[in-house]
């Protein structure tokens, strides 16, 4: 089965993101994005449950559990 353009795209995205993506010292990923808001969530442990909420600068929200990252809000995704 030959795969379209699209999917040829967007297993290349995925392909890129994976080095990245491995390096992260979580076990899980949650990642949703809400494209009317342009707000990407990353969600490292389900549920959440974040006690406290860092802004990390330029758009960053860095959401903790004790000294746990639980999750990352990045405001103005697409403009990344």
């Amino acid at each position: 089965m030959e795969l379209q353009q699209t999917e040829n795209d967007m297993i290349q995205t995925c392909l890129n993101l994976t080095a990245n993506l491995i390096k992260l010292p979580v076990r899980n990923i949650w990642i949703d994005y809400d494209k009317e808001a342009d707000v990407l969530y990353l969600s490292f442990r389900k549920p959440q449950r974040a006690k406290k909420t860092v802004e990390a600068g330029d758009d960053i929200l860095v959401r903790t559990d004790e000294n746990e990252i639980v999750g990352i809000t990045i405001l103005n995704a697409s403009d990344r």
